[in-house]
């Protein structure tokens, strides 16, 4: 008992990082934020239903019924002085309202891309630019899709070099660490902020 709450105050000293994971409707955010969480991830996926018929599009993902209606949540100790904590945040335009309560405090986001459905991370890629908050493209890249280099997915998505992009598996943990890794290093190569404390 003593340990746990010794581990308690240590991560309450620790500096956390608040991270997002965006893109559009089924690119992947939940799997990807719950390869990587040492925690079990908080999801807040609901069934579709006929309600929702006419109002999301499910072109390109015609077999998938759930849909994340808040955020998701994951956390990662990366030593005992850093915590990255992620935030999923919802992928269909109704929900869009509230990327910006989930921006609030973000040092950077991964946006996370489909290129069967390309134009469904533009708005997300929008919202980043506008902000000025940092960022990287993560192309999940999805088994039996036609795989593209970087550079055929950065000129089709028009993001400037600036911005690391790569190819990915939000399955896999390895593939998952590697984006948040490189999303790290791009956020201290763009900012001189210290990582804010919560």
């Amino acid at each position: 008992m003593a340990s746990g709450n010794f581990d308690d105050r240590r991560r309450l000293t620790a500096t956390a990082v608040k991270l997002l994971i965006a893109g559009g409707f089924g690119v992947g955010k939940t799997t990807m934020v719950g390869s990587v969480s040492e925690v079990p991830p908080l999801r807040t996926e609901e069934m579709l239903t006929s309600a929702s018929e006419g109002v999301d599009d499910l072109s390109g993902v015609e077999r998938k019924n759930t849909t994340t209606v808040a955020l998701d949540f994951g956390r990662i100790t990366i030593s005992k002085d850093l915590i990255l904590y992620l935030f999923g945040t919802p992928g269909q335009d109704r929900f869009w309202f509230m990327w910006d309560e989930l921006a609030q405090g973000a040092l950077g986001a991964v946006v996370l891309a489909d290129t069967r459905r390309l134009d469904s991370c533009f708005p997300a890629v929008d919202f980043f630019e506008r902000r000025g908050l940092p960022f990287v493209v993560g192309v999940n890249c999805f088994d039996g899709a036609y795989r593209y280099g970087t550079e055929e997915v950065r000129a089709a998505l028009d993001v400037d070099h600036s911005v690391p992009l790569l190819l990915c598996d939000a399955r896999d943990r390895e593939s998952t660490k590697q984006v948040l890794i490189t999303l790290v290093q791009h956020v201290m190569s763009t900012t001189r902020m210290a990582p804010a404390r919560y």
